[in-house]
């Protein structure tokens, strides 16, 4: 389920998020944390089942909804915990319109087609 990034899970996100190529660096990391922190745009999420396995993060923009980071820890991946949390984000924000971008866009229409 998703659950909504709270400070408390910081070092939590952080270790997900670090797994994204572009997330490599704990400055950028830290960069990226404080912006959904402070930009109310920007919204984190959680995936827990019986622990936190991933994380996505989504900003608004004008009439859509962007998934701009999306991260699954190694040992759960290959099980569809990316593809649940896309699906999740999309029904939570099933008004809007839900798409990828450059980093996350490849990953984000493969959930489309299965």
């Amino acid at each position: 389920m998703l659950i909504k990034f709270k400070k408390s899970f910081e070092k939590i996100a952080m270790g997900l998020l670090s797994f994204m190529p572009e997330e490599k660096q704990v400055k950028k990391l830290q960069e990226t944390i404080n912006e959904y922190e402070s930009n109310e745009d920007w919204q984190l999420y959680l995936w827990k089942e019986e622990e936190v396995l991933g994380t996505i993060g989504v900003c608004f923009e004008e009439d859509k909804v962007v998934v701009q980071h999306i991260s699954v820890n190694p040992s759960y991946r290959n099980q569809g915990i990316g593809k649940k949390m896309v699906q999740a984000v999309k029904e939570l924000y099933d008004e809007r319109h839900v798409c990828g971008n450059e980093f996350t866009n490849e990953f984000f229409e493969a959930c489309q087609e299965e």
